[in-house]
């Protein structure tokens, strides 16, 4: 069974809503490709918007061979402005911060006097520094 002669393939795209083999997702469509006599094939794809320029979109149906390409690019997100800057909101309340930064100074001071006691001790290595 081959596609006849004179008949060329065509494509969609077929947003999730109008399908009805799984349940609609907006996240997703669908590239649908048919030519009779076979049935209709479906690929899904994320629902972005496609680049319809010839450079990024275009299809090719080689008669001969009868194979049929298609090249689609998504359309890019625009880039925010350079001078936009994030910055992240204060979560945590004041008196919440101040025990961070205290409970990250006790890690600082522990870290500390752990590097002293090895560099006391280097001639000892293994031997736990409360075993004097």
């Amino acid at each position: 069974m081959e596609i006849a002669d004179g008949v060329v393939p065509r494509h969609r795209f077929m947003s999730a809503y109008e399908q009805k083999i799984e349940p609609p997702d907006r996240k997703w469509q669908y590239l649908l490709f048919a030519a009779e006599p076979y049935e209709t094939i479906a690929f899904k794809v994320p629902s972005r918007e496609v680049e319809k320029s010839e450079e990024k979109f275009w299809t090719l149906w080689n008669k001969d061979t009868k194979q049929f390409f298609l090249q689609f690019a998504y359309k890019m997100e625009p880039k925010p402005p350079k001078d936009m800057v994030f910055e992240f909101p204060n979560l945590l309340p004041e008196e919440k911060q101040k025990e961070l930064s205290d409970q990250m100074k006790e890690i600082e001071l522990a870290r500390d006097t752990y590097k002293k006691d090895q560099e006391r001790f280097k001639d000892r290595p293994g031997v736990p520094t409360w075993f004097n």
